[in-house]
């Protein structure tokens, strides 16, 4: 079996769909799977990750060459909006622009219940819910007390400290998370992560003013570290994961913080009905909600 595993503007994007992507490789290399990472239809499926104009093309072609086309559903309107700079404008076309790439699909991989749901709107293509998945290795070692005490004196943190992992991006709950911040003075708070959506040199043109406005209006216990080499890091530092995203397919970094057993505050939307799923596994004793916030708590 031979898979045309296309990443469209692979060398552009980062983050969790770049990971996810690289996950899938891996499988494939472990499974003794061939594939290529250029779009052909000399393969026994066109694998899609990105879809882009050039994805377009190719899966049209597939179709009619009777290529089966398998795409994995990274992208909805709704996980676009307040990303970057123009994105809640580009959100309204992005719908039925995706609405017809996807139904391009013989099947579609969404990676959580609740991007299944949300792609019900966009196309009527069979769907299975598989997970990104995380990259164990990238977290291995973050037990480690000399690199706690490292991590923890290089951005002058007092524990117990409260982080996040990721793109610092206002969709990501980024005015909750500096806002929260300030109303708790006595507590650090550390963002690990690009501080423009892109993690490239396209910074100055996609970073939106609300964005930027936030970060420079931060109180001082509310620091944003930029890109970290060593993840491990941020998880050797930090004691408690505050997660305050509006909306996210899946959420690697929350799978992440979860294998290194930290407890979790999360936002309660609909985007992670996988962590409703792992609420009801934990005993009561050990998580609390309550009614009057918009948070939940989950001790790991």
């Amino acid at each position: 079996m031979k898979v045309s595993h296309y990443f469209e503007w692979e060398e552009y994007i980062t983050g969790g769909h770049a990971q996810s992507v690289d996950n899938q490789r891996k499988v494939m290399d472990r499974r003794g799977i061939e594939y290529t990472t250029e779009p052909t239809l000399d393969a026994d499926v066109l694998h899609l990750n990105n879809m882009g104009p050039k994805s377009l093309y190719w899966a049209r072609k597939a179709r009619k060459s009777d290529v089966p086309v398998l795409v994995h559903t990274h992208q909805t309107a709704e996980d676009f909006r307040e990303s970057f700079a123009l994105s809640n404008a580009l959100a309204r076309p992005m719908k039925p622009y995706l609405r017809y790439a996807y139904s391009l699909a013989d099947h579609l991989v969404c990676p959580s219940e609740y991007n299944r749901r949300v792609i019900e709107e966009y196309s009527d293509a069979p769907k299975t819910v598989i997970s990104n998945g995380f990259d164990p290795d990238k977290v291995a070692g973050f037990d480690d007390g000399t690199l706690r005490e490292e991590y923890l004196d290089r951005y002058d943190l007092s524990p117990p400290v409260v982080f996040n992992v990721g793109h610092v991006i206002k969709r990501k709950g980024l005015e909750a998370f500096v806002e929260t911040a300030r109303e708790m003075p006595d507590l650090d708070f550390v963002w690990f992560g690009y501080l423009n959506p892109a993690g490239g040199e396209l910074d100055r043109f996609l970073k939106s003013r609300d964005t930027k406005r936030l970060v420079e209006r931060a109180p001082d216990n509310c620091q944003f570290t930029g890109y970290v080499e060593d993840i491990r890091g941020a998880y050797a530092a930090g004691d408690a994961f505050f997660w305050p995203s509006k909306n996210e397919n899946e959420g690697i970094a929350l799978l992440e913080a979860m294998a290194c057993g930290k407890p979790l505050l999360i936002s309660r939307t609909c985007a992670s009905d996988w962590g409703r799923t792992r609420r009801r596994r934990a005993r009561s004793s050990r998580w609390r909600a309550s009614a009057t916030t918009s948070w939940t708590c989950i001790g790991v």
